[in-house]
């Protein structure tokens, strides 16, 4: 179970974040999470979105560089430890965290939501379940 994250690559310089989110609202696309990071020159946007082939065609016809990773959401209790419990399963089974950013579920929701970036997310999946912790797919972040 994994989600599908686009990594755009921007120059660092004035607008071009705007350029990306008035690329994606005027095309309707809704984004889950985002990640910012940069350097001094380039940055890399970190997307979730409601709709991964339309968000890559959209980027592709505009001239953004850009690639699609899978990644892991996981459901994290809104609660003190929540986020600690995850990272024990994931310290438990030798598995490590590349990056991880986080995004709210909505006014309805009882969690939070984690995206790892790990090595293996067979592994990591498997490493969630057998301490009860959920992941969660594609369909249910785009729905959220």
């Amino acid at each position: 179970m994994s989600l599908k994250q686009i990594s755009v690559f921007l120059e660092n310089k004035p607008g071009m974040m705007f350029s990306v989110t008035e690329l994606l609202a005027q095309n309707n696309i809704d984004m889950r999470a985002l990640s910012l990071a940069e350097t001094s020159e380039f940055g890399i946007v970190r997307l979730i979105v409601d709709d991964v082939y339309a968000t890559s065609t959209i980027l592709k016809d505009a001239g953004f560089i850009h690639n699609i990773t899978k990644v892991l959401g996981v459901a994290i209790p809104d609660e003190p430890g929540g986020l600690h419990h995850v990272l024990q399963a994931l310290k438990d089974a030798d598995i490590n965290v590349e990056y991880m950013y986080a995004f709210l579920g909505g006014k309805e929701s009882e969690h939070a939501y984690m995206i790892f970036r790990v090595q293996d997310n067979k592994a990591a999946v498997a490493a969630m379940a057998a301490k009860g912790i959920r992941c969660v797919d594609q369909d249910e972040i785009a729905s959220l």
